[in-house]
């Protein structure tokens, strides 16, 4: 869910003064202005770390739950990096 919302979805749900430049951009490029490494970045990048520990540690670090549990965090993860803001990988979501 963390993925659809701050990183595919584009635009805004309301209407902002920004004249349209919005609407190109995602929820988590549009955090904070673009500014990285603000307390809320640091937030929404640190919680899906900590859910990956909880989850590995309550499912005994079962092979089959550690490599879901790891491919689902290293794709909430990358799309967070700073050298990937407004970088649509393979034209996705481009438009």
């Amino acid at each position: 869910g963390m993925y659809v919302f701050l990183h595919a979805v584009k635009g805004t749900p309301f209407e902002t003064p920004d004249q349209g430049k919005a609407r190109l951009l995602t929820h988590w490029e549009q955090l904070d202005y673009g500014v990285q490494f603000t307390s809320s970045r640091k937030f929404f990048t640190i919680s899906p770390i900590i859910l990956y520990f909880l989850t590995s540690f309550y499912t005994k670090y079962d092979p089959t739950h550690f490599i879901l549990n790891t491919t689902s965090l290293l794709t909430v993860l990358i799309p967070k990096l700073p050298q990937l803001h407004g970088v649509r990988i393979f034209g996705i979501n481009k438009y």
